[in-house]
């Protein structure tokens, strides 16, 4: 739809000037006079969207800070102008500040909240859009506004306890990729130097740990040049949309680390499309705003076959079993729940029952990755250390 940026004057003979979306310049026209504004200018514009390209990454938390704070102002009657205009001074945020204070002008020139907030994609999401709609439709916004910020603070939550339990095992590997570099560089060409000086006879182990090293020490570019290669066809492939698919499924079903990212996906789907439906939002608009918010094309896809399956008349848990994807306790659950009449609520449990497996199975994985690192670590250690220490034996049994 165009945009036309507006100058207008309204009953006192203050000027306004802001940016309204229509069909045409007869549409602003008559939107302003809905408004009891007086038209002095109007031309179309280029739309201004948040494209993310700003310097970092937007904190979650700042979103959940501004949905609590504005659920707050809204509950204690503020109007919607002015709460806008408050969290804009008080935002630092460097993608979001911007935000507000484009939607603010929206706000003022006619449009929704919700239509102002689509523009801003990177930082209003499909599903705090939709969620917001269905607010101002049903005149509950502070109420939705505050279950916004509880289901996107426990998200990241959630996410930060899995970054914070994978650290130590990604540190430790990384440190241990260091010290063989280090060990293959400096330590053992001297070694070898030591025992080529003696004429000492090398076993089959140390000669072969001598030759690794020399081939590293030659050919460190090779290597750099062979992992950047298969990275980054790794990376282009999966933006394909075959790769993609591909990968999301291995992601799915490869051992441990698949069962892990299935459980996300599953509270993920469970959570976000029972506070849709307890919002207010049709089943068939909250599955296709979930579907979206999955970020894995299969899951998207048996999402999207569950709701052709609906429009002919099946029922939710049917199709979703049919894939093969979902879990049988969740679609249980979500059959009992349809035939209850308690389906949202049914899914938030199912959305709790699941966040606590997450848990779970993060703790379950960083135990079984940390001693698995200290074996591998052992094993390499163990190697070098017996290829090294041979020949020194030998060459004590000669000199004695």
């Amino acid at each position: 739809m165009p945009q036309f940026a507006y100058v207008a004057l309204d009953s006192s003979g203050k000027e306004i000037k802001a940016v309204l979306d229509a069909e045409s310049e007869a549409g602003v026209v008559s939107r302003l006079r809905e408004l009891s504004l007086q038209v002095v200018e109007i031309k179309e514009t280029k739309r201004k969207v948040s494209t993310g390209k700003a310097r970092g990454k937007m904190k979650p938390k700042a979103l959940v800070v501004f949905s609590r704070q504005f659920a707050t102002m809204i509950d204690a009657g503020i109007p919607i102008l002015r709460c806008l205009e408050i969290l804009t001074t008080q935002s630092k945020d460097p993608f979001l500040r911007p935000a507000l204070e484009q939607i603010t002008t929206d706000v003022k020139g006619g449009s929704t909240l919700n239509e102002a907030m689509a523009k801003h994609p990177v930082v209003f999401g499909k599903l705090y859009v939709n969620m917001v709609r269905a607010a101002e439709i049903g005149g509950i916004l502070d109420v939705i506004l505050d279950r916004l910020s509880g289901f996107l603070e426990y998200e990241n939550e959630v996410r930060s306890k899995i970054k914070s339990a994978m650290m130590y095992p990604v540190l430790v590997l990384c440190f241990s990729q260091l010290m063989l570099f280090v060990l293959f560089s400096f330590v053992l060409p001297k070694f070898k130097e030591i025992f080529t000086g003696m004429d000492v006879k090398l076993p089959f182990v140390t000669a072969a740990l001598f030759a690794m090293g020399d081939f590293m020490a030659a050919y460190w570019w090779v290597i750099l040049l062979a992992f950047g290669a298969m990275f980054v066809g790794i990376k282009m492939y999966g933006k394909t949309p075959r790769g993609k698919e591909q990968f999301d499924y291995f992601k799915l079903k490869v051992p441990v680390i698949g069962e892990l990212s299935l459980k996300m996906s599953v509270a993920r789907f469970c959570r976000t499309f029972g506070t849709l439906i307890n919002s207010g939002v049709p089943m068939m608009r909250s599955l296709e705003i979930v579907g979206e918010t999955l970020n894995n094309v299969c899951l998207t896809h048996a999402i999207d076959a569950t709701r052709n399956s609906i429009r002919e008349g099946s029922k939710l848990s049917t199709p979703l079993a049919q894939s093969g994807l979902f879990p049988s306790m969740v679609t249980h659950m979500i059959d009992v729940g349809e035939e209850s009449g308690r389906l949202s609520e049914m899914m938030v449990k199912v959305g709790d029952f699941y966040d606590s497996e997450v848990e779970a199975a993060v703790k379950g994985l960083t135990s079984m990755i940390e001693p698995a690192l200290i074996i591998f670590l052992g094993l390499v250690v163990g190697f070098i250390a017996i290829s090294v220490m041979t020949p020194v034996f030998t060459l004590v049994n000669g000199v004695k």
